[in-house]
């Protein structure tokens, strides 16, 4: 209008006599002037632009948003802590990253359908918005993974009674449909500048938070520490030794009896593994375990156990017993890489000339709720071949009639939280009872974990468990400290 361009652009938004709002595109020039040089005349078009604009938007709330539960997704989380940093560093603040990952979502998913699935997300990812300021961000990341920035924060005290209200609000009953479900949450939290300053870094550093958490039992919180980078940069150089671990021989199985109580016989045995690393000495199978599966390794170190199990059992039932058994840890990864190439146990015991019956394979509760088929058709197999199936860790997990039935599970052992603290009339023996008068009922033995004093042993005995394992009768030995055992006995 002052004449400094030849026309005029311009977009703009208009309200029509329907009370709707339209976008306008206006284009002109001025065709005539005063003395003074103001506008007398204009001559242009307006352009209705709604449905471009529209279009627009719909394509940045694709770009920036989660389409499932709204929150913005990790594009835009990225954007929003470049711009909180600038602020911080400017005002002088700190900010907080939470990273929040739903504790057996995959079960839900799995058991409900996906539609269950999404309604617990978009409930989950409102109950964590509800928990915060309007200032603060909360993202979804992708799958059951969340992320809140927090901001000014001042005292870092302040955020534990938010961090436990966000974990209320997750341990709250869903309501899905028809369908009532319990979920929980774990978070990791690291804090800028305090732990690092670039956004790749606090992102490491919240997952390395995370991974605490859910690995002490879940429904809890953990800050990043120093000490979490080191053990982060320990599992990375773990996960690289493992490769050459099952070449080099460095690997050992060592034997824990399984004692029958009623007569203090020992025909059975769990082989363990161990990692005699060569600089680190004996890993522990909590901190090695975890990193072959998410590698995928524990299918040859599976593999590798169960040979090494199959022909101890086939020497011990001509040394020890015609009946003895062993039983063998089989991760759910082994379940799910059927296509592995390996011939199946009970192919390869068939080979040897032993019963199927010579050998348990245990597995943990939550492989009975996946819904892949093959992990179906491999546990349906185990039993056509004879192999003995147990549950490990029973009353930890989400085990249901229907599911002990439906494979056919021939032991459960009851949880060492079960049998930790068992004396005379406590809940725990109580729970105990009604697990061995279950199983008993449904025809399968009971195995007590985590036996470790005499009252303990004699309590399970007048409940009627048939076995008991733990330091009360023996650690897990070599197979020559436990062919010694057995036979002073």
């Amino acid at each position: 209008f002052k004449g400094l361009v030849p026309t005029y652009h311009n977009e703009h938004r208009v309200r029509c006599k329907d009370g709707n709002w339209k976008w306008v595109l206006s284009r002109g020039m001025v065709i005539s002037r005063d003395a003074q040089g103001a506008p007398l005349r204009m001559v242009g078009t307006h352009t209705d632009i709604t449905e471009r604009k529209n279009a627009e938007a719909l394509i940045r709330q694709q770009a920036f948003f989660d389409t499932l539960t709204g929150l913005p997704n990790r594009r835009m989380l990225r954007d929003r802590l470049e711009q909180e940093i600038r602020h911080c560093k400017r005002d002088i603040h700190q900010l907080a990253i939470l990273f929040i990952d739903l504790d057996h979502f995959k079960e839900v998913n799995d058991t409900l359908g996906h539609e269950s699935g999404d309604q617990l997300l978009v409930e989950a990812g409102r109950r964590i918005r509800s928990c915060v300021r309007d200032s603060d961000t909360v993202a979804r990341m992708g799958g059951d993974e969340f992320t809140v920035i927090l901001t000014d924060i001042s005292n870092t005290d302040h955020l534990e009674p938010l961090l436990q209200k966000i974990l209320r609000s997750m341990d709250a009953l869903f309501q899905l449909g028809d369908e009532q479900v319990f979920v929980s949450a774990s978070i990791g939290i690291t804090l800028y500048p305090l732990d690092a300053t670039d956004i790749e870094d606090l992102f490491k550093n919240a997952d390395q938070a995370l991974y605490v958490a859910k690995g002490e039992g879940r429904n809890r919180f953990s800050f990043f520490t120093p000490a979490l980078q080191e053990a982060a940069q320990t599992r990375v150089r773990l996960a690289s030794d493992l490769r050459a671990a099952l070449s080099d021989n460095q690997f050992r199985v060592l034997y824990q009896p399984i004692v029958e109580l009623a007569t203090g016989s020992i025909h059975k045995a769990e082989a363990l593994i161990r990692w005699q690393h060569p600089k680190r000495g004996l890993v522990s199978p909590a901190a090695f375990i975890p990193i072959a599966e998410s590698s995928g390794l524990i299918v040859d170190i599976g593999e590798w156990v169960f040979q090494q199990a199959a022909a101890q059992v086939q020497k011990w039932r001509h040394k020890l017993h015609p009946e003895f058994q062993i039983s063998v840890n089989r991760s759910p990864v082994q379940f799910r890489h059927a296509d592995s190439g390996q011939a199946s146990w009970g192919m390869q015991m068939q080979a040897m000339g032993l019963p199927g019956e010579a050998l348990v394979v245990e597995i943990t509760e939550g492989l009975l709720l996946d819904t892949n088929e093959v992990v179906g058709e491999q546990l349906l197999a185990l039993g056509d071949a004879g192999i003995k199936v147990s549950l490990d860790d029973f009353g930890t997990g989400y085990s249901s009639l229907a599911y002990l039935q439906k494979f056919d599970i021939d032991f459960i052992k009851i949880d060492q939280s079960f049998v930790r603290h068992l004396i005379p009339d406590s809940t725990d023996l109580a729970l105990c009872r009604a697990i061995i008068v279950m199983a008993h009922a449904l025809g399968m033995q009971v195995i007590a974990e985590g036996v470790e004093t005499a009252q303990q042993r004699d309590l399970l005995t007048e409940a009627g468990c048939d076995y008991g394992q733990g330091y009360l009768f023996a650690r897990p030995i070599d197979a020559q400290e436990f062919e010694t055992l057995v036979q002073m006995i």
